[in-house]
């Protein structure tokens, strides 16, 4: 792929091929989270809260695993997401569960063509930010579907992490966001043996442009947290360092991993 303005086919292509793989695979544990287990972590239930009664808006959401997660601590969700194969089992799975849970299949930027309500939380996690090129219009997006007051929940992986390569050994990549990364990957983070080859393109985006983009929309910082883990084994060169905890074998200790973010829409 050498055209970065096919960037949302190329992707919803990568995403598609892996969803199956994902599906079945140990890292997302589908016969524990069948039997009643949450997806979520210690870092979002933390942040997150007591959801029961919220409307919750949940951007990004794969194959919908968190979103199910949200709706059984009491929220009345609804996930979206630009991959067909994923939001087809996300469909499937409420179903299989008995669940209300709403799906909406689209581009995140297009998301106002499909949904005109407004809700409580606003709530996005793990590896989403560097899909998009452009913050300020995600930003947008984020706070016109809060209420007045309404929180955005946002936790991401930390933005020093995308400036190493897939080994760790060296710096690789601009901090800032320098234009679209373009990569073919074998395997995924979930299977790194699956039998997948995927092109992809992102962007990096440095925690002034996560804040900035925000602030500018009207949505004001309530609480920023980093942590020097990672609650997922989904990069290599991983070792675990407690239970639910892992970090990068030769930098363990050294670098934030995750951030959490909590802000509230500004009352107009």
């Amino acid at each position: 792929m050498k055209n970065p303005l096919d960037y949302k086919s190329t992707n919803r292509t990568s995403w598609n091929l892996k969803t199956e793989t994902h599906y079945n695979s140990k890292f997302y544990d589908m016969e524990g989270f069948l039997k009643g287990n949450t997806s979520l972590n210690e870092i979002d239930l933390e942040v997150l809260g007591d959801l029961n009664g919220k409307n919750v808006l949940h951007l990004q959401c794969h194959f919908g695993q968190d979103t199910l997660s949200l709706e059984r601590l009491g929220a009345t969700v609804t996930g979206i997401d630009f991959s067909d194969e994923a939001i087809n089992r996300a469909n499937s799975l409420a179903k299989s569960l008995g669940s209300n849970a709403k799906f909406i299949c689209c581009d995140l930027y297009d998301l106002p063509k499909y949904l005109s309500k407004q809700f409580d939380i606003v709530f996005t996690s793990y590896g989403t930010i560097g899909w998009l090129p452009d913050l300020n219009k995600w930003a947008h997006i984020v706070s016109s579907f809060l209420k007045p007051q309404g929180r955005f929940v946002f936790i991401e992986f930390h933005p020093v992490l995308w400036m190493y390569d897939v080994n760790f050994d060296e710096i690789a990549y601009s901090y800032f966001n320098r234009g679209p990364i373009i990569e073919t990957e074998k395997g995924t983070y979930a299977d790194r043996e699956a039998d997948v080859t995927l092109d992809y393109v992102m962007w990096n985006h440095g925690l002034g442009e996560v804040f900035t983009s925000l602030l500018s929309n009207g949505i004001e910082i309530e609480s920023f947290k980093e942590y020097d883990y990672s609650p997922y084994n989904c990069f290599k060169e991983m070792v675990q360092l407690e239970t639910k905890k892992f970090g990068i074998s030769s930098l363990k200790g050294k670098l934030p991993m995750v951030y959490a973010l909590s802000g509230r829409k500004r009352s107009q």
